[in-house]
């Protein structure tokens, strides 16, 4: 493990001293919190490279991001601003367009626009009913249990098969889409994650299709709402905030259910923690969008004694921002939501409850339905993702007694949880022959094959 860049230490190269510090690659996925130590010697802000020869102003100050988030009047999202953007000095491949460049959606856009856009998704989320969302959440956990809970091994990999897929199906279902679109929907934000070539025409065009029937069979479900609401976003509207909803909600989602599960199962909380306050955990010391929310001074902006200029970005670091030393002797009296995980100010995510809701309730599905299950490796042992952008473990290997697979019936059913049972004995106590296998292949994809399953097809 890398040390900590402490602030007394020799600059290492690529800081300051010979140029902008690496927000990226494996030395700061190894060591994030050493990093934002080191940055935090230059004051509330430092300059960092995002990515390669991408130049950013980043605010490691709890109170300093509190003013960035908070004064619109100085600081705006609307990253056709950019300097250097605009100048032609950012790579036209870079890592940090997909995530920095504009986008018609409330998240780049500033003032009455701003404010028509964010109402519509605001006042939409507003009417998902909440007993619904947790009976979703749950449904979609069950599946993905049953799927990996009877494997004879008794072993998963949480990340790909539960953290990653359930806020997928939980969308999909939220927008009210149909086996084959929402297959598509599915297939199409998973391969943007992963840098897929043609994922964004494969998302755009899901969603066109959706789009184009709810104008034809109104539902009730999300997409509708969006269409429907006083006002009047046109089709391409809707679907920008579609994708919105789909990047800023199940990315950190995913990473919220598989470092608040790591955590609760892992050896730091053995103590019968309440699954509530290990999300909350979770959400201050390992914020899911680490470093993100590009603004803009629309003026020459001294920060801490460091001059920012005009149109240059400012991206906050939410990361270091929840674990400023200074709130250390005061975050007891802070309130639970205190943290800047779901941002704050006029841009804050407007599904900061919804997005609470289900890693709880996934989490506690996961160990309702799984007692036993404990990881494979200690906590301090997983890697993390060396990207800026979020805090996201790579893999959350478990263990478990396998169970016969679930149908929708058992599900909704579920046994009291027991005591977990000694490793010698969940060993004796694996399924054998045909009673501990994988349900037969069925074909479509994820979200076709999850319908399925609620069918009790």
């Amino acid at each position: 493990m890398q040390q900590p860049l402490g602030a007394q230490e020799i600059p290492p190269p690529g800081c300051p001293a010979h140029g902008n510090v690496p927000l990226y690659g494996p030395s700061f996925g190894a060591d994030p919190d050493g990093h934002y130590a080191y940055l935090r010697s230059f004051g509330l802000s430092a300059p960092v490279d995002i990515a390669p020869d991408v130049e950013v102003e980043l605010v490691t100050s709890y109170d300093a991001a509190l003013y960035v988030l908070q004064n619109p009047a100085s600081f705006v999202r609307d990253s056709r601003r950019w300097n250097a953007l605009n100048e032609g000095r950012v790579p036209a491949d870079s890592p940090a367009l997909p995530m920095m460049g504009y986008r018609p959606n409330a998240l780049f856009s500033d003032g009455a626009a701003h404010a028509r856009l964010r109402q519509a998704v605001t006042d939409s989320l507003a009417t998902v009913n909440e007993t619904q969302l947790v009976r979703q959440t749950q449904q979609s956990a069950d599946y993905l249990i049953s799927r990996f809970g009877a494997e004879p091994r008794g072993q998963a990999e949480l990340m790909a098969e539960y953290a990653q897929p359930l806020p997928l199906l939980v969308f999909s279902d939220l927008f009210g889409c149909p086996p084959e679109i929402g297959d598509r929907v599915i297939a199409g934000i998973s391969g943007i994650f992963e840098g897929t070539a043609g994922a964004d025409e494969l998302l755009g065009g899901a969603l066109t299709e959706l789009i184009a029937l709810k104008r034809r069979r109104p539902a009730a479900d999300l997409t509708t709402r969006l269409m429907e609401h006083p006002a009047q976003l046109s089709d391409e509207e809707v679907l920008h905030q579609l994708v919105t909803l789909l990047s800023g909600g199940t990315a950190p989602l995913t990473a919220t259910i598989a470092t608040s599960s790591a955590l609760y199962l892992g050896e730091e909380w053995q103590t019968g923690l309440p699954v509530e306050e290990a999300v909350a955990q979770t959400l201050w010391n390992y914020a899911p969008i680490a470093n993100y929310a590009a603004h803009y001074p629309t003026h020459d902006v001294e920060l801490g004694g460091r001059v920012i200029r005009a149109n240059d970005p400012v991206l906050v670091s939410f990361a270091a921002a929840n674990t400023d030393p200074k709130l250390t002797e005061h975050r007891q009296q802070f309130s639970a939501k205190a943290h800047l995980a779901f941002g704050a100010g006029p841009h804050a995510c407007p599904a900061k409850d919804p997005a609470f809701m289900i890693a709880v309730t996934a989490v506690e599905s996961l160990l309702n339905r799984l007692p036993d299950i404990e990881m494979r490796v200690p906590f301090k042992t997983l890697a993390w993702a060396p990207t800026p952008w979020s805090r996201s473990l790579v893999t959350l290997p478990v263990r478990f007694t396998p169970r016969v697979a679930l149908s929708v019936a058992d599900a909704a059913h579920p046994q009291p949880a027991q005591k977990p049972a000694p490793a010698e004995q969940r060993a004796s106590a694996r399924p054998s022959g045909s009673a501990g296998t994988s349900a037969p292949h069925q074909k479509g994809g994820l979200f076709s094959r999850f319908l399925a399953w609620t069918r009790g097809e």
